[in-house]
């Protein structure tokens, strides 16, 4: 009996086809998922990438809460047309202390994963203000009205100690500290070098050019911590090094 007929055989017997699938199956799986029982930990630890600080973790819940992931991804491919376009390929390592991830599949409008810097922020105020002042041809909703949404830090520790629990690396004193570090944020004026300590490289301004803190505050800062963190000048995956 030749290949053909032996496989004829198992198409037509609806319980040999669907044990032999089963197992198959099986098989695959424990090959692919016994390893990394034996794995302390599946991400490369890349040098920059922090926690996020107070007010950035407050704007990243409302990017979520306002659905921006609908319309925009945070993966940059590793393929020529999404590098030259984007920039540098998306890091496992960065999107460590997501929870969850902003990847996405859906870009309506363009990937963020290196949108930080790359705007000032008048302009990611106006933009997000009127998207089509911007760019005429956009399907973007307004979000002005959070220019006019005051937030306080009531309850920035309580989100912080969420995050700790679910593996974010936040340690008590950023936790005790989370209340001032969220203020000192977006005042230039401020001592912020406790801030600086805890999150290096954050960025402290006046975010939106008011004077009071405002979600359009933290919105705007999340936006221009994206990709900023891994010094892609110097950094070298590991399979190079």
């Amino acid at each position: 009996m030749g290949i053909l007929e032996k496989h004829g055989v198992i198409e037509r017997n609806a319980t040999l086809l669907l044990v032999s699938s089963l197992l198959v199956v099986t098989v695959g799986g424990i090959v692919e998922i016994a390893p990394l029982f034996y794995l302390e930990n599946t991400i490369e630890k890349v040098e920059g990438v922090r926690p996020y600080t107070p007010l950035e973790i407050t704007g990243r819940q409302i990017y979520i809460r306002e659905g921006c992931y609908n319309c925009h991804s945070q993966m940059i491919r590793p393929m020529r047309d999404e590098v030259q376009r984007y920039g540098h390929y998306s890091l496992a390592a960065e999107s460590m202390y997501d929870h969850p991830f902003q990847w996405g599949s859906k870009r309506t409008g363009p990937d963020l994963a290196r949108v930080g810097g790359r705007y000032s922020d008048e302009w990611q105020v106006g933009h997000l203000t009127n998207p089509q002042s911007v760019v005429p041809e956009s399907v973007m909703p307004k979000y002005g009205f959070l220019l006019n949404a005051t937030i306080d830090a009531t309850y920035i520790e309580d989100r912080l100690k969420t995050e700790a629990l679910v593996g974010v690396p936040y340690t008590a004193e950023m936790i005790a500290a989370a209340q001032a570090d969220f203020v000192a944020q977006v005042d230039p004026n401020a001592d912020s070098s406790g801030l600086l300590a805890r999150y290096p490289k954050a960025q402290v301004r006046n975010f939106d050019g008011q004077p009071e803190l405002t979600e359009m505050d933290a919105l705007v800062a999340y936006l221009q911590v994206l990709g900023t963190m891994v010094d892609f000048s110097t950094f070298q995956p590991v399979a190079s090094r």
